[in-house]
Formats: C-alpha cells, structure tokens, sequence
C-alpha cells in the first residue's frame, strides 16, 4: 500500500509518497515545487490571484505524480500562510475545483500534534519525557509530552516568514532596535507556554523543521548529504553566536552561509531568533534536530488509526474551510 500527502507550506509545495507496509512510512519518492507564497502575502493580506493559480498548479501536478507512483488521491494540507489568509476559503474551494485535491487547513494545534507524533516515533520511548519546538513560516508551535501523543500544544503567530514582513522590511540588515523589538515581541507570545515547558523538565528536546535544519548546518551539524540518520544537534550557546553573525549580514550575505539557502535567506535571522528565544526561556541548552515533522506524522497517523481519522480532520464546510477538525489530544497552554 502506498500513501501520498501534500504539504502547502509557505514557500514550497512537497509531495512524499511513502510505503506503508509494516508500520512504518518509507518514502519512495519526493518532489517540491517553489511557490513562495509568503513573499506574495503579508500577514492578514488575501491570496493574490496568480499565486492562487500556481498553487492549484502545483497541487494538480503533486495528484498527477502521486498517481504515477502508484498512491491513491494524496491527503493535502496547508499551513499557516493559507489558514492565515482572509480569502482562506476561496483558496480552498479553487483547488478543489481546479484539481479534484480535497485541500485543507489544519489548526496549528493539530499541526503540532501530528508532529509530535513524529518525533516520538524517530526518538522512541528511550527520549522519555519530550519537548517539540517547530518553526514554520507562519508560526511556532511548541508541545511536550510523555507517551505518543502531547499531553500539552501551542501554536503561536511566530512563524520566521511573519516575523520578516513584520519587523524586518525597511533595513536589510536590521538596525539593532529592530532585532530587540523582534524578540521582545517572542519573548511576551511565549511566556506561557515555556514556563509550563520548564515546569515539565523534558528529558529530551526535538527540533523539526526547515528553519532548524538550516540552523542546525550553520552552526556546524552534519550536512544534508550524510543522510537522515546522522546524529545533529543544535547547542543554545552556538545559536547565540550565529544570531549575531546573521544580525550583522545582508539576506544576499546570509545566502552564502553554510546551510542557509537562498530563498530563506532573509528570514533566516528571524527563525534564529525566535529559536534562541524559545531555547532560553524554556531553559532548553541544546536540541536534536529530528528529520521527521508534520508529512511523516500525517502518514503515521493515516498508517497507525486508519483513514478515518483524516476525514474527520479535513471535513470542508460549505465555505470550503476546515470544519472544526478533530483533535488529537489538545491541552491548555496554562500549567
């Protein structure tokens, strides 16, 4: 049996088609297509039509390679930069009509579920008690947790892409009050939920991600090409170092960095701010960074409960937005 899934970020379409067989999901083929819709839209601001049409685009082509590989109708979401968007529902409704794809949103709390999921599953039981951070380009979303599912999720407007457009667009570099009112900013959005992360006192903490992936490289973990099985860790006090050399450069200057690509190039210092942030005041001093997030935990939840469950989660309303999906688990970001 083989599973697809499409994940609408925002900067890239990917497509995973995976081999079910035993549990486990092994991918036997990958495919992304550059989107960048975070450059188009800023916070609060709809989809622009032409982006609309390269998304639909982009998820007929993702349906039509699934099929190629043999992988029924693929299970398709998006993340914050189309959930965020006004016009939300009638991006929606446009690719499914344009592609067939039964295209969601999924709150982030879920979004942070179903990558917890996947990281208890690479780390196993041995991690014990485990802190999830993810940094998308919308939000953070944070989670802890003892067993297979968290026991506590938050999902914040902290995403590195918002964070950009939010205080990074007139100064390339940042002036250094730009940088303090950024994490300034990260600090009071996540007061509450790292004061119940110290509180819980992890024995393991995970970082997935593109952000920390690319983060991870810089400050010196082993690149892309030693495979997913290389041991990477993110320590706090490299990351401090790294957010000043990135504070001190030019997104073209950045790009030129090991790990730092090209189209996140400008983002990247947000992302390294909110990472540092969220390390400090969770008192978390070094992270593992975990190859699988929210695709493979999509499918490990589709292999390990049935197809069920995704039906509930992506029901559409009749404005053609996610009706009130079904949770895993979700708790209260108070302690």
């Amino acid at each position: 049996m083989r599973i697809s899934v499409v994940d609408v970020g925002s900067k890239t379409v990917r497509l995973v088609v995976a081999d079910a067989e035993g549990g486990v999901p092994l991918p036997v083929h990958t495919a992304k297509w550059r989107l960048r819709l975070a450059d188009e839209v800023r916070p609060g601001e709809p989809i622009p039509q032409t982006a609309v049409d390269r998304l639909a685009e982009a998820v007929a082509e993702a349906d039509l390679t699934a099929s190629k590989w043999g992988a029924a109708g693929p299970l398709a979401f998006a993340t914050a930069v189309v959930r965020a968007a006004p016009n939300r529902r009638e991006v929606l409704r446009a690719v499914r009509s344009r592609t067939g794809v039964e295209l969601c949103t999924l709150p982030g709390e879920v979004e942070a579920e179903l990558t917890f999921l996947a990281a208890r599953r690479w780390m196993g039981w041995r991690s014990g008690p485990l802190a999830l951070l993810d940094i998308g380009g919308g939000s953070l979303e944070v989670a802890f947790g003892r067993g297979r599912l968290p026991d506590f999720v938050a999902s914040l407007p902290l995403g590195a892409g918002r964070l950009t457009h939010e205080f990074f667009t007139d100064q390339d570099p940042p002036t250094p009050e730009q940088v303090r009112a950024l994490r300034r900013k990260v600090r009071h959005q996540l007061r509450d939920a790292s004061a119940r992360i110290r509180w819980e006192g992890p024995r393991t903490a995970v970082a997935t991600s593109r952000t920390f992936q690319q983060l991870g490289r810089l400050c010196g973990a082993a690149p892309g090409r030693q495979g997913p099985f290389a041991e990477r860790q993110l320590r706090r006090a490299d990351l401090r170092a790294a957010v000043d050399r990135l504070a001190a450069l030019s997104a073209a200057e950045r790009a030129l960095l090991p790990g730092i690509s090209a189209p996140r190039a400008a983002q990247s210092l947000a992302g390294a701010l909110v990472a540092h942030t969220a390390m400090k005041l969770t008192g978390l001093r070094t992270l593992t960074v975990c190859p699988w997030a929210i695709r493979e935990g999509v499918l490990l939840r589709h292999i390990e409960d049935g197809p069920s469950w995704w039906a509930e989660v992506s029901r559409l309303d009749e404005g053609g937005a996610a009706a009130d999906p079904v949770p895993l688990r979700i708790a209260s970001t108070t302690s």
